[in-house]
Formats: C-alpha cells, sequence, structure tokens
C-alpha cells in the first residue's frame, strides 16, 4: 500500500514551538529523486470558506513566511475555483511547492542509506530499562542483552515518553504527559475530481479533514480529532462517517452519498490535552536535561516525517555540541 504525504510543504497547523531548523523541502525533493523514490508535486489548495476564515489566511501566510516559506499565493474564490473547478471557497492559498512521496518507499531508502553507512536494523527488541552513566549509556534489553552507547535518540513516536521514562538517571520532570489524538480517515470511492491536494483551514489539534491524493489519483479524507486513551484504539466508526460528509461538503458541496468507505486510523503522539495550550516538536538534548549522547523526541506528529531530513540535522548538531 502506498501512504501519502506533504513532503515539500509548510504545514498550515505548525504552531513554530521548538523549529527543528531551517527549511529544507529542497532537499526532500532532491534527495526523493537521488534515490528514486516515487513522488509527484501536486500541489496544495488551502481553502477558507467562511469570513472568518478568510481572516485566518493572512496570517497563515505570514507564519508560513516566518518558517521560510515565500511561495504561497493568496486567492480569490473565482481563482481558486479556476484552478479546481469542483472547489467551493470564498478565498483560498495556493502552495504550488506541495507534493506527495511514497512514504514506503522513503522509509525503506532511509534505512538503506543506514545500512550502507554500517547500521543495523533490529526489530522486536524491547528495552528492559537503561542506565544513563557520564561517558556512556547502558541499554539493557528484556532479553537481558546489554549494549554500550554513546548516543542514544529516542524516536519511538507515540510511546517515546513511556520510553523516556526507563532512562535510569533522566529526571521525570523532562518527560511529557502523552495524549492520543486519533486521527480517522476515509477513502473516496472513485476518483476525485480534484488534481491538487485540498486543506481547510486548521481546526483545534488538527489541520481539518482534507483531501490527499496518493501517486495512483486515488482520494482519501481524513484525518478528524478524536480523543482516546489509548494508542491501540485504531478502529475506525462508520459512523463518523457522517460528521466528514458535513466538514468536505463545506469546499466539495457536490460530494455524493455512500462515496466515503472506512479506510484506517493513526494516532497523534500529543504532549497536550485537548484543553491544554498547545506544544509540539520538543526536541530536547543534553542541553535540556543534562543526560550526554541523549536526544529525546516528544510530540513529533504532521509534519514529522515532511521535515525528517531537517529534524536529523538539528538532532546530528545537538549531539555534536
Amino acid at each position: 500500500m502506498q501512504s501519502v504525504w506533504t513532503v515539500w510543504s509548510w504545514e498550515p497547523g505548525w504552531s513554530g514551538w521548538r523549529w527543528p531548523g531551517p527549511w529544507h523541502w529542497r532537499d526532500m525533493r532532491c534527495w526523493c529523486w537521488k534515490r528514486g523514490v516515487a513522488h509527484w508535486r501536486c500541489g496544495k489548495l488551502l481553502v477558507a470558506t467562511s469570513d472568518a476564515q478568510v481572516a485566518q489566511l493572512q496570517s497563515i501566510r505570514q507564519k508560513a513566511l516566518a518558517n521560510g516559506v515565500d511561495d504561497l499565493v493568496l486567492l480569490d474564490g473565482a481563482q481558486a475555483c479556476q484552478m479546481e473547478p469542483a472547489l467551493q471557497c470564498l478565498a483560498a492559498l495556493h502552495s504550488p511547492s506541495t507534493g506527495i512521496v511514497d512514504s514506503h518507499g522513503l522509509m525503506l531508502a532511509l534505512l538503506a542509506d543506514v545500512e550502507h553507512a554500517g547500521g543495523v536494523l533490529a526489530l522486536n527488541s524491547p528495552l528492559a530499562r537503561a542506565e544513563c552513566a557520564q561517558a556512556a549509556i547502558y541499554l539493557i534489553a528484556k532479553d537481558g542483552t546489554r549494549l554500550r552507547a554513546t548516543t542514544v535518540v529516542n524516536a519511538a513516536g507515540v510511546n517515546a515518553p513511556a520510553l523516556a521514562s526507563c532512562f535510569a538517571g533522566l529526571d521525570p520532570c523532562h518527560i511529557p504527559t502523552p495524549h492520543y489524538a486519533k486521527g480517522n480517515y476515509f477513502t473516496l470511492a472513485g476518483r476525485a475530481p480534484f488534481a491538487r491536494l485540498i486543506y481547510p483551514v486548521p481546526e483545534a489539534a488538527g489541520l481539518g479533514v482534507h483531501l490527499t491524493l496518493d501517486l495512483g489519483g486515488q482520494a482519501k479524507f481524513g484525518p478528524d480529532v478524536q480523543w482516546v486513551n489509548s494508542p491501540d484504539d485504531l478502529q475506525v466508526q462508520p459512523e463518523r462517517g457522517d460528521a466528514f460528509y458535513a466538514e468536505v461538503r463545506k469546499y466539495w458541496p457536490n460530494l455524493p452519498d455512500g462515496a466515503l468507505v472506512p479506510a484506517y486510523a493513526g494516532i497523534r503522539p500529543k504532549i497536550h490535552g485537548p484543553h491544554e495550550a498547545a506544544c509540539d516538536f520538543c526536541i530536547q538534548g543534553p542541553a535540556e536535561h543534562g543526560i550526554p549522547g541523549l536526544v529525546n523526541l516528544f510530540g513529533i506528529e504532521s509534519p514529522g516525517l515532511t521535515s525528517s531530513l531537517a529534524i536529523g540535522e538539528r538532532v546530528a548538531a545537538m549531539l555534536a555540541r
């Protein structure tokens, strides 16, 4: 199965909190091209369907400029609908640089780079605990295997806080409380009348129910925001499709009845609850927690894959210092 992500576009819901480094959308596109990872620069429209949302578009554009994205174009409703005739909106931001990528192919290519550099992928190796010393970090697996490491990067996604709690010597005050915001997706039965990704103005805790395309032109809608108690709660409830129809029809009023099919769900690794101030992308190194050689990545949700190369550079720089 091909997974699709925006890979060289700034995400409009980005809070800007602890930005990992300079924007590298060109690096990602060139990296995929050099390694033969399938991708497509399709573009994206961020659409406003109410007067209040129109006012938000300019703020979003300014935030994008602050993050180094200078090619967003503000369109009125007629200009946007000229680009996408099935669309209905009052205004839009056009991101011509947005693209999609085969994320599975991307991860395999990254793994190939690791192995070329002498690295090894070890799966099904649960960690029992870790002991932090001044000159090394000792990792003890549940089967008793003991490894000595000078560098450890905790990039465990939704499980990153739980993994960090296994590190003896790491002050618990540096470990955020995990929260789980489930995102459900529905697939469109049939071909979508859009050539670009269509995103609504962001909502609380997410980017709204948006339309994305895969490399074969298949469309899916999502994610919504459903706060859950467990990261294992991944069942898509068909009745949630009722709300999807209402949201999608704000920008695609001719969405046919019965066209949405439950697809899959994912969990955002939130480090704040539904009624707390939002903060994402907590990249925490020795300067913050005092453990030499350890970097914890908390709250790395979308666009974590988008900015993976920039995050990698940031982590390497923190460890080099």
